[in-house]
């Protein structure tokens, strides 16, 4: 079974212009959707800076006043230095007071520290020579880890106070800054969902108008298969992937940009220290992206060649059977699936490793910036908020990165699959007939019909009809006769307008078909094909498909014509029963159905295209009686193999490679004993 040939790599920018610009009729939705984006992501960036300012009112709020600190042992120091000067103690270096006032006696040092009141606090002698007992040096960073062990006294005024005023109100922004982003993104998020839903709702309605506007050469051409997957999974794909990729872009754009901003803004060290660690990633990921692309290409165009062979193996199910073709359906599929498989995991490999690169990248920027705050933060050169803050930074810089990344590689897969949409909407179309004015009614139409040196190939190297010329008269039953690639098919294509003829004419009651609509001629035709066609549904709805203003006793009474009413009788629910085309119904009675649909149709013109093809002997002579009555009034042409179906037709045209050969009567054509005579003697001989 023939497969395509794998697809070149896409025009990934043309596409997506191609795809934002027909995004047209919710541009107004997306700015907004963009915008709230934006402020969102902003909002996300100024949150770890106020974060750090709450978290520095927290740390206020938890560690020892140094200044008080220093005017406790201030305080404390003047008073033994006025003391001992007053009770003539000699303190033995000058230069250290707290050692000298350590080395005295307990009365001596009773003597210079009588007790005193700081910040309205009284302190006892016995405070203050614990106090200078625990400390060694002004400033003392042990002396402050010592908090604890200091007398109670000195302890309620150095002990840290929380500013609970200051620490609300910061909060109360943090709060309202991320109620504020979150509600955003919400927004944004409900906003974008209803864009993408909207957009697929409109492209399986174009895709569906553009099939009904697609000549039957395109589908001559083209797997079923591959047509369903562009409707179905590369639309899904637009749509889904659409609804969290646009606007993820621009918010993680926004938080990666500001984020860099705000670094810089709260400490140019630190900043460096996180970008430094992280651009690595940023490196790693773009060339993923560049390597995924023509994995995420092919995988669409595999998906719609496995979605075609499936499709095409199902419903020819029975013959696959029958002929064994099983191993060889299985070994098909087994290979496309491989292909598929293979696509699958490259695409998905390199995308799905950018994750955990980015995760390995954002643990080092942590680290990094860790070593590098605590180093400044012990220089006293920036605060723990400030760490804290960097903290998310970190997060707010890293993760945009990894997502940007896979952004892209998403925005791949749109184009892929919006490659593969706007390739069939690009497909040529029947040719325009808005020009055309002339109509035919069908109450005016009497019948006749001309062919006028009609020529016609499917490809400019194959011609089918060479020079096709008869007349019909209104009410004449012509059967079209001939082997199997005659034209005898191709022949009512023409006449119905579904393609158009290379040169000649065919002529309507006086009216070229080139100057009627196909809609108008195909009101003036009843056809009854070879293939039936039945869908999900009751079988008075399948009868008057279609149709308005039609009872159930008229299709009761076409029922009874083809002799179907009897199968119809046997059903739970008689015409109201549900039938489709995949139920256990024979051929023959599939058949019978799309006979009695075109019954109950009033057209002049009537095609029977092999019409009894399904079904059995003793049934073929009741629809042709069926047939007989059917086509009273009718001008009709029959295209039939078996031969003895048509013995009653007013003319019986002779078709071999495009011409007519023979024309005349059942009767007549025998006696000549020519090609007609030896077709028709070649289906009883034995």
């Amino acid at each position: 079974m023939p497969r395509h040939n794998t697809e070149k790599s896409k025009d990934f920018k043309k596409t997506t212009i191609r795809l934002f610009k027909s995004l047209n009729n919710w541009k107004y939705l997306l700015i907004v959707s963009i915008l709230l984006a934006l402020f969102g992501a902003a909002l996300s960036t100024i949150a770890p800076n106020k974060l750090s300012d709450v978290t520095n009112v927290i740390q206020d709020g938890i560690k020892p006043d140094t200044e008080k600190f220093k005017e406790v042992s201030e305080n404390i120091i003047k008073n033994a230095m006025t003391n001992s000067i007053k009770n003539e103690i000699v303190l033995s270096n000058p230069n250290n007071i707290i050692e000298s006032i350590n080395n005295l006696d307990i009365d001596k040092k009773m003597l210079i520290l009588p007790e005193i009141e700081i910040n309205k606090i009284k302190v006892s002698t016995l405070d203050q020579i614990s106090f200078m007992q625990t400390i060694e040096t002004l400033n003392s960073e042990t002396s402050l880890n010592k908090l604890n062990s200091l007398p109670e006294s000195i302890k309620k005024i150095i002990e840290p106070k929380l500013d609970t005023k200051e620490l609300e109100k910061r909060a109360m922004i943090l709060a309202i800054i991320y109620l504020l982003s979150s509600i955003f993104g919400y927004c944004q998020g409900i906003i974008m969902a209803y864009v993408a839903n909207g957009y697929s709702k409109r492209l399986r309605k174009d895709i569906s108008v553009k099939i009904n506007r697609l000549p039957l050469k395109y589908f001559d051409t083209h797997e079923t298969g591959d047509v369903l997957s562009r409707i179905t999974n590369d639309v899904d794909t637009i749509g889904i992937n659409m609804s969290d990729n646009i606007t993820s872009l621009v918010s993680n754009i926004t938080l990666f940009l500001g984020s860099i901003i705000m670094m810089f803004v709260t400490n140019w060290i630190m900043a460096l220290t996180a970008i430094l660690s992280s651009v690595l990633g940023f490196f790693l990921s773009f060339l993923l992206l560049k390597r995924s692309q023509k994995y995420f290409v092919e995988r669409q165009k595999v998906l719609g060649d496995i979605n075609s062979h499936i499709e095409e193996i199902y419903s020819g199910h029975n013959i696959v059977k029958a002929y064994n073709g099983e191993k060889e359906a299985l070994e098909e599929f087994d290979r496309i699936n491989d292909k598929l498989y293979n696509c699958n995991r490259k695409s998905q490999f390199l995308s799905g490793i950018m994750q955990p690169i980015m995760h390995f990248i954002g643990n080092f920027g942590y680290v990094a910036v860790c070593v590098v705050g605590a180093l400044l933060v012990m220089n006293d050169q920036t605060t723990f908020g400030t760490i804290v803050a960097f903290m998310i930074y970190i997060r707010l810089f890293t993760n945009p990165l990894s997502r940007i990344a896979q952004g892209m590689t998403t925005m791949q897969s749109i184009a892929a699959a919006g490659e593969r949409v706007f390739e069939f909407m690009d497909e040529k179309e029947l040719a325009d007939e808005s020009n055309l004015k002339e109509k035919l009614a069908v109450k005016d139409a009497k019948g006749n019909i001309e062919f006028k040196n009609v020529k016609f190939g499917y490809d400019e190297n194959r011609t089918i009809i060479k020079d096709f010329s008869a007349k019909i008269k209104s009410g004449q039953k012509i059967a079209i006769v001939g082997p199997t690639g005659a034209g005898k098919t191709t022949m009512v294509n023409l006449l119905m307008k579904f393609y158009d003829i290379n040169s000649g004419d065919i002529i309507i009651d006086g009216k070229s078909i080139k100057e009627l609509k196909r809609s108008n001629i195909h009101e003036l035709f009843v056809m009854v094909l070879q293939d039936t066609w039945l869908f999900d549904g009751t079988i008075y709805d399948n009868i008057k498909y279609n149709k308005k203003n039609i009872s159930k006793d008229q299709v009761w009474e076409a029922c009874k014509t083809v002799g179907i009413d009897h199968f119809i009788k046997t059903l739970p629910g008689g015409l109201d029963s549900n039938v489709g085309d995949n139920e256990a119904i024979s051929s023959g009675q599939k058949q019978l159905i799309t006979i009695a649909r075109g019954m109950i149709e009033d057209a002049p013109f009537l095609i029977l295209d092999e019409a009894t093809s399904n079904v059995d002997t003793r049934t073929e002579e009741l629809v042709q009686k069926a047939m007989d009555k059917l086509t009273e009034g009718k001008t009709s042409f029959i295209i039939a193999h078996r031969l003895s179906t048509i013995k009653n037709a007013d003319l019986i045209l002779v078709m071999d490679e495009g011409n007519i050969v023979e024309q005349g009567k059942h009767e007549e054509l025998l006696k000549k004993k020519g090609f007609y005579a030896n077709l028709y003697n070649s289906q009883f001989q034995k």
